[in-house]
């Protein structure tokens, strides 16, 4: 059974995820947090220390199950030496995002929406600490996209890359959303295979003519 102060950080992490993905970190107070949570800032303090280090704290509890299986499939495709195309960079990158994100039920839309929102946040301190989460998983793939692709420009393929990130974060922030013009999220497996089809095509097409 867990004990109150475990029972508490993980109030305090599941309400801000939410809050944070609604309203963003600038958007929202420490103060609606707590209320959600039925806590207090003294609990925000003894656990993180600030509501900045909340905000990384739920940055780094979301993303460890996505950068953990983005690791093992690359490890997986770079094993022995193999050197994987550009699809399968791609669809190592993509499945992850989506699968372990969409598949979670309600929780997996809240932590969609707070992941697309905080990497793409205004402010650049709270872009650079979701960097400091993602960026040692993500460089490997850009480089292995790099590697993939040897006849574009090192440039090229990163500008593409970003794009890339730009496209998964907007399908993540929209996830299981009922508003219109909502991207339809029911069915993450036909959604990734539609996203990596394009990718594909925009790698292949825009990056090597």
């Amino acid at each position: 059974m867990d004990t109150p102060v475990e029972s508490t950080r993980e109030r305090l992490l599941n309400v801000a995820e939410q809050r944070f993905g609604e309203g963003g970190y600038e958007g929202t107070s420490l103060r609606a947090i707590t209320v959600a949570a039925a806590a207090n800032i003294a609990a925000v303090n003894y656990h993180f220390g600030s509501k900045e280090a909340l905000l990384r704290a739920a940055v780094s509890r979301a993303m460890a199950p996505v950068n953990t299986e983005r690791r093992r499939r690359l490890d997986q495709l770079e094993a022995n030496g193999y050197q994987p195309n550009a699809e399968q960079v791609i669809r190592a990158f993509i499945e992850p995002g989506l699968d372990l994100v969409l598949r979670r039920g309600e929780r997996g839309a809240i932590v969609a929406r707070f992941i697309g929102r905080v990497a793409f946040d205004p402010s650049q301190r709270i872009r650079e600490l979701y960097a400091a989460e993602a960026d040692p998983v993500e460089s490997r793939y850009l480089a292995a996209l790099q590697r993939a692709l040897p006849r574009a420009a090192p440039e090229s393929v990163e500008f593409g890359y970003f794009n890339m990130l730009g496209l998964l974060a907007l399908h993540q922030s929209q996830a299981l959303s009922k508003a219109p013009g909502a991207v339809e999220t029911e069915d993450p497996g036909r959604l990734a295979e539609n996203l990596i089809a394009f990718l594909v095509a925009a790698f292949d097409r825009g990056l090597r003519s």
